[in-house]
């Protein structure tokens, strides 16, 4: 019964062209797509290693996509939690949803208050991608596009980016909310 069990497995491995010894792309180094196999891509996806071949998600789950430049916070996430999360649920009006321990008008407080947006990126990922349950539907708030929520995701896979320019323009502590909006 054995050997008949270990035959059918190992034609089983056969038909589905299995081999034992199969390559790891991951962390590769690449300059564009064509340098790494399906289902790998080339990304900026560690820190200080240039363009990687990475597996971003599993098979039928989305991760966010990958064209074009890394959204920031002050170019492109601060204007859609402004519109979609802000008003009266994740700002300093949380009275529709009583969430008092984080907001989302912000990206970092200033002297160790409540979490901003940085401190959530992975939960605003989760909620605004992943699950797609926030904004509720039945909130009178503008819902994020299908690009706007891939935009989301992005941002917050790649480390939630301030703005572009950090480092060479002073930012507040509130992501610039109070003069730009």
């Amino acid at each position: 019964m054995k050997r008949l069990l270990a035959s059918a497995s190992l034609s089983v491995c056969v038909a589905m062209a299995c081999t034992p010894d199969a390559i790891d792309f991951t962390g590769k180094t690449c300059e564009d797509a064509r340098d790494c196999p399906r289902p790998y891509v080339c990304v900026a996806a560690r820190p200080g290693e240039g363009r990687t071949c990475e597996v971003l998600g599993l098979p039928g789950v989305p991760d966010g996509g990958d064209a074009g430049p890394v959204p920031t916070w002050c170019e492109d996430i601060q204007a859609i939690m402004a519109a979609s999360c802000v008003s009266s649920c994740h700002g300093a009006d949380a009275s529709d949803s009583g969430v008092t321990s984080f907001r989302l008008d912000y990206y970092a407080p200033e002297d160790g208050g409540i979490p901003g947006a940085h401190a959530m990126a992975a939960r605003i990922q989760a909620r605004a991608y992943v699950f797609q349950d926030m904004p509720p539907p039945w909130r009178p708030v503008p819902m994020p596009t299908a690009q706007e929520r891939e935009r989301i995701a992005r941002w917050a896979r790649e480390g939630a980016p301030l703005c572009a320019d950090a480092g060479t323009e002073e930012v507040p502590g509130d992501g610039g909310v109070d003069g730009g909006l």
